[in-house]
């Protein structure tokens, strides 16, 4: 997919009355991403986990339209899927309205595609196209280095989805450092049971110390590089991703877990037809992007 083919937002008005016009942006692309590896190197004094990790942005999209609103009000309207009534599209609404002070709310639709508690970073993309689709919306014109902060407050993956290209991460995942992956094909497996991060962050059992890696070391391997440190304890807790690591490993496929799970994905090296799998599995063939769908509202400058 090409640059110009990444952008899928435009703004149109509805007219109320004669006299007035209200600005909506439609079709707001929030793309899943994968880890291509992510080892835990330390556990820190606050209890967060340094980790080093390898983000790929892939053509999974949950889809979003805003409606400007003239009151403060925060309405979201969930087209497909139920989501929590406090969600991150919520959170991340509210506090980019707290913290710039606007008058203005906005009616928020959401197609939600990517499967949750898989490890994906659905929320946490909702939640970055929500802020970079507000600073439009409401005419804040904030450069996107004064909504990392934002993100950082409402979740680890969130500053990744602001960034705006796939990356190398360190500390807790907010150092992020533009990578070049090469363009692949991913057989993503995600079963019907979940997994809570905390869960897994927490369990005593988990290797905390792997030794620290290079951009390097990564550029040698790439898609063979390393491991998720975190799968072993996923595995513990999730018979039913084991089952689908087993499924993938049956076609000649290496799986992997990306991020704390549950969906597992493994490389294509040759065109594939999808299988047929057990009928409560999520099953899609993704292509990773090279630029964020909303690169055009991105800029790191002031």
């Amino acid at each position: 997919m090409s640059q110009s083919t990444h952008t899928h937002t435009h703004t149109q008005t509805h007219m109320h009355t004669p006299t007035q016009t209200t600005p909506v942006l439609q079709h707001v692309l929030a793309p899943a991403k994968l880890n291509l590896f992510l080892h835990i190197t330390a556990q820190r004094a606050d209890g967060y986990h340094e980790l080093q990790s390898v983000f790929t942005l892939i053509d999974w999209f949950d889809v979003l339209n805003f409606e400007l609103s003239d009151s403060p009000q925060i309405k979201r309207i969930d087209l497909n899927r139920a989501l929590p009534a406090d969600d991150l599209i919520v959170k991340a609404a509210r506090l980019l309205q707290h913290v710039s002070q606007t008058k203005l709310g906005a009616t928020i639709a959401i197609e939600k595609n990517i499967p949750a508690q898989a490890g994906m970073g659905g929320g946490s993309s909702d939640a970055a196209a929500t802020l970079l689709a507000l600073n439009q919306l409401w005419g804040l014109k904030w450069p996107v280095k004064k909504l990392l902060p934002l993100g950082l407050q409402l979740g680890a993956d969130v500053p990744f989805f602001l960034f705006g290209q796939n990356a190398f991460a360190q500390g807790i995942g907010e150092q992020l450092s533009p990578i070049v992956v090469p363009r692949a094909q991913f057989l993503i497996v995600k079963p019907l049971a979940g997994l809570e991060t905390r869960l897994i962050f927490s369990d005593p059992t988990l290797q905390r110390s792997t030794k620290t890696a290079t951009l390097l070391d990564f550029a040698d391997a790439v898609f063979d590089f390393g491991r998720n440190d975190l799968e072993p304890v996923a595995q513990k807790l999730c018979p039913e991703m084991n089952r689908a690591m087993d499924w993938i490993k049956s076609l000649g496929l290496s799986p992997k877990m990306t991020g704390s799970g549950s969906a597992v994905f493994a490389k294509l090296d040759r065109p594939f037809e999808l299988p047929k799998a057990p009928e409560d599995w999520q099953l899609k063939v993704c292509s990773n992007l090279e630029i964020h769908p909303l690169n055009e509202w991105i800029s790191l400058d002031d």
